[in-house]
C-alpha cells in the first residue's frame, strides 16, 4: 500500500533494494513475504547490513560544539554549530530582534497568544540580563503553555471527536485525550514516559487511582484514528485499524513510513513486509476500545474503558433524573411498539436504529444517574489457552480465526495486504530489524506494546529522540533540521545540520527527556533571537534560511490567529471548559435529526464561542471555518509540519466573517473607553502589535476615523453607535493587516 509522501517518489531512488540471490551471501537479509506473494517477481530481498549504514538508524553521537571565528557571537553550543555552517559559507548572521519584536515571538512560540501592554512594558524596560530567561521561565510555567504546545502534538496524533470516513459517528470521550496531552506538556512529563503512556498505559500498573486513569487515557492515541463503521469484513476491518495503528506509532515516534510495507517491501526503506506483520502481531494481540453503537449502515461497535471508581475523574455531562430515564424509557418502547405496526422491512430496520441511539443514552449512566467515568483507549486480548501453535500454521484452534483476533497471538504475512490471502506461516512479534540487533521477548501472554512502547523510549533507539527534537526545532524556527520532518528514511531530505541534531539528541535525553528545559535551551541561543530582517547578499546564496542566518518569519497557525483576536479584544476565556461540546451529544452519527437542531453543528462555528481553539470540537471532515481556512492540521491525518497558503478566502474571512466582525466590536467598545482619539489609536496599536504607533501611522489613522465618520454622518446623518462603529472598521483594518496576523 503507498502512502504519502516517501512512497509516491520515483522508483529508481530507492537505495536499499537489495542483492538479487545469489550475490554475496555473508551480507545479513532477512526473509519478505514468507510464501505470501504470487511470483518470485513480486518480492526482492533487502540489505539490513546495508540499511543500517543510513544516518538516521544509527545512535545519535556526542558531538562537541566547533570552534568558531566570531567567538564573541555564540552564547550557547547550538550557536557554535550554527555559526560554524554561517562562516564556512562564508555569511554572517542579522542583527538581533528588538525587544518587543522577541517578546511578541517568545509569547506566541510558548502560549499561542500576543503580549499584553503591560507585559511588553514591563519587558522593554526590564534591564537585567536574565530578563530574557525570566520571561521564557514564566510563560513556562503558565497553563497556556500546555495548551498551545499540546496542539502541535494532537495534529500528529491525529486527534479528532469522531471516526470521520464513509460514515461519521462521535468520540464522546476523545476531549479526556486532548485533556490528558495538555496536562503532560504543562507538568512537563518526560518525553520518553510520555511514549510509554501512549502505546502501554494500561499495562502500566499503579496503586494509585489517578494515575491509572490517567495511563488508561493515554491510550486514546491508538483508538481515536479514523474508522470505516461499515466495513463488511470483521477481519478487513481489524487489518485496517491495526495498519492505522501502525502508521501513526511509527510516523509519530520514529518519523518514518513503516506501514508502506503492508502489501510489499517497503520500496525505498530497509522494512520488509515481514517486519511490517511482525509489528502487526503486536497491534492485532491489542483491543481497541473506541465506542459507537450499532446504527444502520455502521455495524463495527467497540466498548469503551471503565476508569478507576477511586480515581473520581471529571465528567462532562450532569446527573440523568428519574424522569429523564423514564421518559428514554418509554421512547425506547414507543419505537418498539411503532415497529411492530410497520410493514415495510426498510422503515423497520432505519427506525430500529433510534432504539440503539437512545439505548446508548441511557448506558452513558449508572443506575443511580450519575455519568459514567469512560475513556477511549486499549487493552490486551484474552490469553487463549492453545499459544504452543502460536507459530504455527494459520488457522488452528487458538489465535486468530477467520474473521479477526480473539486472542494475542503472531500474525500471518496478507499477500498484497489482502485479507481474504493469508499467508501459511505468521511472523513472530517484534520491530524492524534495521533499527535493532537484539530481538524483542514478548512473552506469550501480552500484546507486547509494553516491550513496543520501551524499545521506541529507548536511549539507544537511533530515532526517537532526533524526531523529537526536530519537532521542538520546526516550531520554534519555521523549518526542522530535517526538512522532512515527517520522514526520517531513505526518501527523507538529510539534515541540514546532522552534527547538531545529534547533539541535541543526546542533550535532550541526557536531561531527562524534559520538553521544557530543551525549549528553554533553543530560546537562549542567539540564533533563535535573531531579527528577520533580510541580508541580500545572504539571501540570494541561502535564499530558503536553511543555514539559519535570521529569523524566518510567518504567518500564526490557525489557532493563535483566531485566540489573538479573542485576546485583544478581551473576550478571551481561558477557563478551560469541562469536556465538549461531543461528549455532551453522546454516541450516535455526527449529523442527526434533533428537535431544536443539532448541538454540534451549532457550536462549530459558534461567533460566542470565547475558549481557546484548541477547546472547539474536532469533527473529521467539518473542521471549524476559522481553523479549516487557515490551514489547520486535518485531523485524518498525521500532521507534523502544517501547510501554509494564502488565498482570497482567508482576506475575505477577516473582512466579513461574523466572529472578526464581533472581535472588532468588542475591541472597540474597550478603546472607547479611553480618553480622546490620540491616547485610543496609541492603546490600540499597543495591543494590536505591541508597539506604539510612528507618526505616519498616528497622523494616517486620525484620518482614517475623521473620514470615517464623515462617510457615515453623509450616509446616515446621525445615528447612536456610529462612534462605535468608526473603531470597529479600525480594529476590523488591524486585524486583516500583515503585522497582526505574521509573527516575526
Amino acid at each position: 500500500m503507498f502512502r504519502f509522501p516517501s512512497c509516491l517518489l520515483l522508483l529508481f531512488s530507492l537505495a536499499f533494494v537489495g542483492n538479487v540471490p545469489g550475490q554475496d551471501p555473508q551480507v545479513e537479509k532477512r526473509p519478505t513475504s514468507h510464501g505470501a506473494s504470487d511470483q518470485a517477481g513480486d518480492k526482492w530481498d533487502l540489505d539490513i547490513r546495508k540499511g543500517r549504514e543510513h544516518w538516521a538508524f544509527q545512535v545519535p553521537k556526542d558531538v562537541a560544539a566547533p570552534s568558531v571565528q566570531d567567538s564573541n557571537w555564540p552564547r550557547t553550543d547550538v550557536d557554535r554549530f550554527v555559526l560554524d555552517a554561517l562562516e564556512k559559507k562564508g555569511l554572517q548572521p542579522v542583527q538581533d530582534a528588538d525587544r518587543r519584536t522577541l517578546l511578541r515571538r517568545i509569547t506566541f512560540d510558548l502560549t499561542g497568544l500576543p503580549p499584553s501592554p503591560s507585559e511588553v512594558d514591563a519587558f522593554t524596560a526590564e534591564e537585567s540580563t536574565e530578563a530574557i530567561e525570566n520571561v521564557v521561565d514564566r510563560l513556562l510555567a503558565s497553563p497556556r503553555f500546555g495548551e498551545k504546545w499540546a496542539r502541535h502534538w494532537l495534529d500528529v496524533a491525529r486527534y479528532a471527536e469522531s471516526t470521520g470516513k464513509t460514515v461519521n459517528f462521535n468520540y464522546p470521550h476523545a476531549w479526556r485525550y486532548r485533556d490528558y496531552v495538555i496536562a503532560a506538556f504543562n507538568s512537563d512529563k518526560p518525553y520518553d514516559q510520555f511514549i510509554r503512556e501512549q502505546l502501554a498505559g494500561d499495562l502500566m500498573k499503579s496503586d494509585e487511582p489517578q494515575v491509572m486513569a490517567e495511563r488508561l487515557i493515554a491510550t486514546g492515541f491508538l483508538a481515536m484514528g479514523p474508522k470505516t463503521l461499515n466495513e463488511r469484513s470483521g477481519l478487513k476491518f481489524e487489518l485496517d485499524v491495526v495498519d492505522e495503528q501502525i502508521d501513526v506509532t511509527t510516523q509519530a515516534f520514529l518519523g518514518i513510513t513503516v506501514a508502506c510495507a503492508r502489501c510489499h517491501d517497503h520500496k525505498f526503506d530497509p522494512i520488509s513486509q515481514a517486519d511490517y506483520y511482525a509489528l502487526a502481531g503486536i497491534f492485532r494481540s491489542t483491543e481497541t476500545c473506541y465506542g459507537t453503537v450499532s446504527f444502520i449502515n455502521a455495524q463495527r461497535t467497540a466498548p469503551v474503558l471503565p476508569l478507576p471508581e477511586q480515581a473520581q475523574s471529571i465528567v462532562a455531562t450532569g446527573n440523568l433524573s428519574t424522569v429523564e430515564r423514564k421518559r428514554i424509557e418509554d421512547q425506547i418502547q414507543g419505537v418498539r411498539d411503532a415497529i411492530k405496526n410497520m410493514k415495510d422491512p426498510v422503515q423497520k430496520f432505519l427506525t430500529s436504529g433510534q432504539i440503539s441511539l437512545l439505548q446508548a443514552r441511557l448506558d452513558a449512566y449508572d443506575v443511580d444517574g450519575s455519568p459514567k467515568r469512560q475513556a477511549m483507549g486499549v487493552r490486551d486480548k484474552v490469553a487463549g489457552p492453545e499459544f504452543n501453535i502460536r507459530r504455527g500454521r494459520f488457522g488452528g484452534a487458538g489465535g486468530f480465526t477467520y474473521d479477526g483476533t480473539r486472542t494475542i497471538a503472531d500474525s500471518p504475512v496478507y499477500a498484497r495486504g489482502e485479507s481474504e490471502r493469508p499467508g501459511e506461516f505468521r511472523v513472530p512479534r517484534g520491530t524492524p530489524q534495521v533499527l535493532t540487533t537484539t530481538p524483542m521477548n514478548i512473552p506469550l501472554t501480552t500484546s507486547g506494546r509494553r516491550e513496543l512502547a520501551n524499545w521506541i523510549a529507548s536511549t539507544e533507539n537511533p530515532l526517537t529522540a532526533r524526531v523529537m527534537v526536530n519537532r521542538v526545532w520546526l516550531q520554534l524556527f519555521g523549518r526542522g533540521l530535517v526538512p522532512s520532518a515527517d520522514d526520517f528514511g531513505v526518501a527523507g531530505r538529510p539534515p541540514t545540520h546532522p552534527q547538531l541534531l545529534d547533539h541535541l539528541a543526546r542533550r535532550f535525553m541526557d536531561d531527562g527527556w524534559s520538553v521544557k528545559r530543551f525549549i528553554k535551551h533553543l530560546m537562549l541561543s542567539h540564533v533563535y533571537q535573531l531579527s528577520s530582517t533580510v541580508n541580500p547578499g545572504a539571501i540570494e546564496s541561502n535564499p530558503d534560511n536553511s543555514l539559519l542566518w535570521r529569523m524566518t518569519p510567518r504567518r500564526l497557525d490557525a489557532e493563535s490567529l483566531r485566540d489573538a483576536l479573542l485576546a485583544v479584544s478581551e473576550q478571551l476565556d481561558t477557563t478551560p471548559p469541562v469536556g465538549s461540546v461531543v461528549a455532551r451529544a453522546g454516541e450516535g452519527p455526527v449529523t442527526r435529526f434533533r428537535l431544536g437542531g443539532d448541538p454540534i453543528a451549532a457550536s462549530i462555528n459558534d461567533p460566542r464561542n470565547t475558549h481557546r481553539s484548541i477547546y472547539l470540537p474536532v469533527i473529521r471532515d467539518n473542521l471549524p471555518e476559522a481553523m479549516a481556512l487557515f490551514d489547520a492540521a486535518d485531523p485524518s491525518l498525521i500532521t507534523c509540519d502544517r501547510p501554509q497558503t494564502t488565498v482570497p478566502s482567508q482576506g475575505l474571512y477577516l473582512l466579513n466573517n461574523n466572529f472578526v466582525m464581533h472581535a472588532a466590536d468588542a475591541a472597540a467598545v474597550h478603546l472607547l473607553q479611553k480618553g480622546n482619539d490620540p491616547e485610543r489609536i496609541r492603546t490600540a496599536f499597543a495591543r494590536f502589535y505591541g508597539r506604539p504607533p510612528t507618526s505616519t501611522e498616528q497622523v494616517g489613522t486620525e484620518k482614517f476615523l475623521a473620514d470615517y465618520r464623515a462617510q457615515l454622518k453623509k450616509d446616515r446623518d446621525s445615528e447612536p453607535g456610529q462612534e462605535r462603529e468608526v473603531w470597529s472598521a479600525l480594529c476590523q483594518a488591524l486585524f486583516a493587516s500583515a503585522e497582526f496576523q505574521y509573527r516575526k
